[in-house]
């Protein structure tokens, strides 16, 4: 199999399924990668794995695909969720990126007091989160959420999901991680300028909440994410034997 190209569907995949690409997905295949009918690349949805499939038909505005053969199950994310404050264009759409290729299972981003940039292109994101899984390999596209407000995030806060609050005032420099509950969780990494001191009462009201120092020094936002996530699927994810 020399199939390099992937491409994330919504369509169900099983043997001899033949489906029809989205338009920009053929102008990709076709006038950019200048694929031919008889070509195999590799797709992949989030709940049928990855499959091996065949260009039948198509031009620049429509493709037709045959799958083939499944190449290897769906592998879905342990159920961890990220939460953070949108920044500038280029390093939001980072954080969506990288959360997607560290492995999450939904992104909100989040509007808190301290936010400079209070509007976001839910769409663009997704489709970053797309690109992101098709490169790294991935089987799975988290839900880019659109934006939500801390405050009402946290007063209607599930019961069963632990928060994993990033705290920059948190005075312990390590954690011992083999305390912590097993269970869903969900990350929360602050804007530029902190979580307000309202903000930061929200979460330690909340029993569900740990507060988690990320090191000896300020983050930037994105760092911090990419950081947290790192931290936590080393300790409870799919980078170690067990999940949650």
């Amino acid at each position: 199999m020399d199939a390099k190209i992937r491409l994330y569907v919504k369509n169900q995949l099983c043997d001899a399924q033949i489906i029809s690409l989205e338009r920009n997905q053929a102008n990709y295949l076709f006038a950019v990668m200048r694929q031919n009918v008889g070509n195999q690349i590799l797709i992949f949805n989030n709940s049928d794995g990855e499959w091996l499939a065949e260009i039948v038909g198509g031009n620049k505005r429509i493709v037709t695909l045959k799958c083939l053969n499944k190449i290897r199950p769906s592998l879905a994310p342990p159920d961890i969720w990220l939460f953070f404050s949108p920044i500038k264009k280029s390093r939001t759409d980072f954080i969506v990126e990288k959360a997607t290729e560290l492995g999450v299972a939904e992104i909100f981003p989040t509007y808190c007091e301290f936010t400079n940039s209070e509007r976001i292109n839910q769409n663009r994101l997704q489709s970053h989160a797309v690109e992101a899984a098709e490169q790294c390999g991935g089987t799975y596209v988290p839900k880019v959420h659109n934006i939500c407000k801390l405050t009402d995030t946290l007063e209607n806060w599930p019961d069963h999901r632990n928060i994993f609050f990033c705290n920059e005032d948190e005075l312990k420099p390590t954690i011992d991680f083999s305390s912590l509950p097993n269970g869903p969780w969900a990350i929360f990494i602050g804007p530029e300028g902190g979580f307000s001191k309202r903000e930061k009462n929200y979460f330690l009201q909340n029993p569900k909440t740990f507060s988690i120092s990320l090191g000896p020094r300020i983050l930037r936002a994105d760092t911090a994410a990419v950081s947290a996530l790192t931290l936590w699927q080393s300790n409870f994810g799919d980078w170690v034997t067990k999940n949650i």
